[in-house]
């Protein structure tokens, strides 16, 4: 009975990871992307505000939120 508990604990710590801090915010992007000229601002991960979501990924920004980056 005890190494089905040990197990079970060993298990449940190897599958609560966290999710890696050193993950890049930026990434490749995507090279020869055409984006749409509506200006419906999003601001990056890296503090950049892009025009719209679609120049966001062609710059390679992993994640943003709506809206023009503040200061």
């Amino acid at each position: 009975m005890r190494k089905i508990y040990f197990t079970f604990l060993v298990l449940f710590i190897l599958g609560c990871k966290d999710e890696d801090p050193s993950s890049p915010c930026k990434g490749d992007g995507l090279d020869g992307g055409v984006c749409i000229e509506i200006y419906q601002p999003v601001c990056g991960c890296d503090n950049v505000t892009y025009s719209n979501t679609c120049y966001a990924e062609i710059g390679g920004v992993t994640s943003w939120v709506d809206g023009e980056c503040s200061g």
